[in-house]
């Protein structure tokens, strides 16, 4: 019998040296390693590539041309490869219409379950809707159609794709004449062009044309049930003048108001059925602020306040606000905030009054007066936006706007006929909006008639199960109507992991990555029971991880190292937990078997003041008011959820940079923020790439690259030769290859297959030309340098003080091994946060800044948390403040001060739980974070 394991042999994908590795199938597997060691090259780049490649491969060639095909990794065998599904850190989806409802399918069931159960309610009068006699209709129609001529209609399809000739044939043979297409009457006794099937279609039957008239009322009648048999329930009315659809079975019989039959797609904010028309089913409407347009209330008009008047035309502006002043009574030299409330509505909503306009240039060569209404700053600027053909202007007047709720549906997406329609008293939106957890109750707690209980049963029990698997990896926090988009990496993936687990497949590969990011200890043991489920349904499930907890509850670990980069790639070790705790060789394992390895030393601390927010309450924030104190080492902790990130990224951080910097992004809900006289400057370091184009590379965001570029420009032959700067930028045209314009690689479409990427003939993948390659520098040219990793080109420029000062803070963060010239969106986001890191650290500073940093230890193995720990000891040091969001608690016990939010997430957080160094946290009762940091003070 063969062995269960999946075996590879002769895995060279980029830094890994050529390894053997066994791994166990049906198994918890965790890859460790220093970061660099080749973990994700090894899990992703090598075991699911060549998993994902298989299954393709096997598929027909028509079907491969719509899936993305990964590269064929280096390798020389992998037997037992499983069928394989990656789930990674990125976030599920961009789309503003992408909700963690759509996502997990939760949203699906729950539009089924109102479609069926739901019990509408009339938007007018708030009764209960039943179905309509066609005794009601009938008079309905002689009410609201009096004295019209009308055509009644029976609605056959409704907005919907397809052909329909069969359908055509069959009402022809039903007896009718004629049929509404698309709007446009037919006769079917002419031959109809054949419909585009991928365009939505209408089609009603042409019943009677009649006068609205009691008298006609019989005739009516019979044309109201006829046309109700054939739709089965729906009958459509059209005049010149308006259109209405009455039903037989929803209907408020005191307003009149039809909402017909129930469906699906009657809640769902993607249909023109379901979705609010004003918003078109976004929620929000993308509108011109007051207060990015006029951001300084202290200046005056003509001091430029209205910032996008005060351009090329603002004299043509400034003369018609003048008119408008001396009509209603305001001077253009009055400040902003001095301006009362009813004039400055005037100033940016306008007037219907009639106003004399007049303007003549100061040469004099042009001049203007008419008569007419103000229209108003933003009125004009919604205008010009709607108006204009031009995309840079466009642009330019986006910085003037902000999504702000629909104010016809209040945010909730759907058209207010859906909205009405309730369980329990609760619309569909209303449970969207609840908490994961407190959803799971409502669904659990439904009081349902017996017939409501039979039709909802099935429903019901897919609905929570798949929040019970939210709930489960940490995420009873969330909302269902959170846009995907603000997930952070490790939330998407855990409701990714969630929806991987519901669908109960066996005999998969799983491979992920990291999924503790993001995540408190609390809620790691649930991560873990999570994982293990998936595991015992039969699955292999390999995860790249740092976690210590999640490490030791894995079945088999696989230790990559001893270093980084070209000093990766081989296996350190491969066995259970038990036995790395024994084995010298793994850095992992030291770690592993000491928790007071990691510590800070020389510490120089004064304490420089304090910031207090006042009244913060954005989100779930219980207008709490927080002290920061100044100079220190500060960690924000709490659970998930607890309100950390809205606290320090939405109101902090935002305020911070519009009080430094002039920034027009609005900050969250707070009444204030004192002791910033303490602070010159803020730094936020986050994990986004540092450049959006492969020609970015670590080399030139930290700018070390123009330095050695001069050294090379001062070389003698370059100086002869009368080279420039610029013959040594691969961005260039001067210097760099003609044929592959500096890239290095040419990029070949294969229609079946993934595109190749295969190095350039003429410059063999150095990017420059030959004349630009035959300037040295110590035996090497610009191509041997941008080639060379941080440590080498370290060594190589030890002479070089400009150079060395900029390469140092790199090699100082843990990056040592990182390539200068390494593409930048092949940095993962903490290699990313720690390359901006290193360019703050490079610069000179004023020892009074204030770095804000979020979860800087994501992908950091134990080693490269104590590098992270030094480098920010450092600028703490310098006199600067240092605070991070962080989960991670060697970070949070080497912290000078911590202030725990919770006590939970969503609803129940958003409270200060305690505050003060990490001895004095670990003694809080309450605190979640205090109770794991105490076993790790012990």
């Amino acid at each position: 019998m063969a062995e269960n394991k999946l075996k590879i042999r002769g895995a060279r994908h980029h830094n890994l040296k050529n390894i053997d590795v066994d791994i166990p199938k049906n198994k918890l597997v965790v890859i460790s390693g220093l970061s660099g060691s080749g973990k994700s090259t090894l899990a992703f780049d090598t075991i699911y590539a060549e998993g994902q490649r298989r299954y393709v491969e096997s598929l027909s060639a028509y079907a491969r041309q719509f899936l993305e095909m990964m590269d064929k990794p280096d390798v020389d065998s992998i037997e037992g490869l499983s069928p394989a599904i990656s789930i990674q850190q990125k976030t599920t989806s961009k789309n503003p219409r992408s909700t963690v409802g759509t996502t997990t399918e939760i949203y699906d069931y729950m539009r089924l379950l109102f479609a069926r159960i739901g019990i509408p309610y009339c938007v007018n009068c708030s009764r209960k809707i039943s179905s309509q006699s066609v005794e009601t209709i009938c008079d309905s129609i002689l009410r609201n159609f009096a004295d019209q001529k009308i055509l009644i209609l029976s609605p056959i399809v409704q907005r919907k794709k397809g052909t329909y000739e069969k359908l055509f044939e069959q009402i022809k043979k039903d007896g009718y004449s004629r049929i509404r297409l698309n709007g446009e009457i037919l006769s079917l006794d002419e031959p109809i062009s054949p419909l585009d099937r991928q365009k939505w279609h209408n089609i009603e039957i042409v019943v009677d044309r009649i006068q609205a008239e009691k008298s006609e009322r019989s005739r009516l009648f019979e044309a109201i049930q006829t046309a109700i048999k054939a739709s089965k329930g729906d009958v459509m009315v059209s005049s010149d003048k308006s259109e209405k659809i009455f039903s037989q079975n929803n209907a408020c019989p005191y307003c009149g108001l039809t909402i017909g039959e129930l469906e699906p797609r009657t809640f769902s904010f993607n249909s023109p059925f379901g979705m609010c028309k004003a918003c078109n089913g976004l929620g929000v409407k993308m509108e011109f602020d007051e207060d990015l347009v006029i951001p300084d209330k202290s200046k005056s008009i003509l001091d430029g306040a209205i910032v996008p008047w005060s351009g090329r035309f603002s004299a043509f502006r400034k003369q018609a606000l003048r008119a408008v002043g001396k009509k209603f009574g305001f001077d253009l030299m009055t400040p902003i905030e001095k301006i009362s409330l009813k004039h400055l509505k005037i100033i940016l909503h306008g007037s219907n009054d009639l106003i004399d306009f007049k303007y003549q240039s100061k040469s004099g060569d042009s001049s203007w007066q008419y008569t007419d209404a103000f229209e108003g700053v933003l009125v004009n600027l919604q205008r010009s936006f709607m108006e204009t053909d031009s995309e840079s202007k466009r642009e330019w007047l986006k910085q003037f706007m902000r999504d702000t709720p629909c104010t016809a549906c209040n945010g909730k997406k759907l058209k207010p006929e859906s909205l009405a329609v309730k369980i329990n008293d609760k619309g569909i939106m209303d449970v969207c909006d609840l908490s994961i957890d407190h959803c799971y109750d409502f669904f659990s707690t439904l009081q349902l008639t017996e017939n409501e209980q039979y039709i909802a049963k099935d429903v019901l029990k897919e609905i929570k199960e798949r929040l019970e698997f939210l709930m489960n990896v940490g995420l009873n926090y969330l909302t269902l109507n959170r846009l995907s988009s603000t997930l952070s990496g490790g939330e998407s993936q855990r409701i990714r992991l969630a929806t991987q687990i519901g669908s109960n497949l066996t005999g998969v590969l799983y491979v992920l990555d990291e999924p503790t990011i993001g995540l408190h200890q609390r809620d790691n043991e649930r991560l873990i029971k999570t994982l293990t489920k998936l595991r015992d349904l039969g699955n292999t499930v390999i995860v790249v991880e740092h976690d210590e907890e999640i490490m030791r509850n894995s079945d088999w670990i696989i230790d990559l190292g001893p270093g980084a980069g070209v000093h990766g790639g081989n296996v350190v070790f491969e066995g259970t937990v038990k036995q790395i705790l024994h084995n010298k060789k793994s850095i992992t394992g030291e770690y592993l078997k000491n928790n007071s390895l990691i510590k800070l030393d020389g510490k120089i601390r004064n304490r420089s003041g304090t910031l207090v927010i006042k009244g913060a309450s954005e989100n779930n924030l219980k207008s709490i008011d927080v002290e920061i104190p100044l100079g220190l080492f500060v960690s924000v902790t709490g659970v998930s959820g607890s309100g950390k990130s809205t606290l320090i990224n939405d109101i902090l951080l935002k305020s911070l940079e519009n009080y430094f910097y002039k920034s027009n992004i609005k900050s969250g809900s707070h009444s204030g923020i004192s002791g910033l006289e303490y602070i010159d400057k803020v730094i936020a370091i986050d994990q986004s790439p540092i450049g959006r184009t492969p020609r970015s590379n670590p080399a030139t965001y930290i700018g070390a690259f123009t330095p050695i570029r001069e050294l090379y420009a001062n070389t003698e032959l370059a100086k002869e030769r009368g080279y420039s700067l610029g013959q040594f930028s691969f961005n260039v045209a001067d210097g760099r290859c003609f044929a592959c314009e500096g890239d290095g690689v040419k990029q070949i479409e294969m229609q079946f297959l993934s595109d190749v990427y295969v190095k350039c003939d003429e410059c063999k993948g150095k990017r420059y030309n030959s004349e630009t390659l035959s300037v040295l520098y110590k035996g090497k040219n610009i191509s041997d340098v941008l080639n060379m990793t941080v440590y080498e080109a370290l060594q190589f420029f030890e002479n070089i003080p400009s150079i060395k000062r900029k390469l140092q803070t790199v090699y100082d963060v843990g990056l040592g091994y990182i390539k200068l010239g390494q593409s930048s969106t092949t940095l993962s986001g903490g290699e990313a946060q720690r390359v901006k890191l290193a360019s703050e650290l490079s610069k000179r500073g004023t020892g009074k800044t204030f770095y804000i940093l979020d979860e800087p230890t994501t992908g950091l193995h134990f080693a490269d948390v104590q590098k992270l720990l030094d480098v920010l000891n450092r600028l703490v040091n310098l006199g600067n403040t240092v605070l991070v969001i962080e989960h991670n608690l060697d970070v949070i016990k080497n912290s000078d001060w911590l202030i725990d939010l919770g006590p939970e997430g969503g609803d129940e957080g958003g409270k200060i739980v305690t505050v003060g160094t990490p001895e004095q946290v670990s003694r809080a009762p309450g605190s979640y974070t205090g109770k794991y940091l105490k076993k790790l003070l012990k």
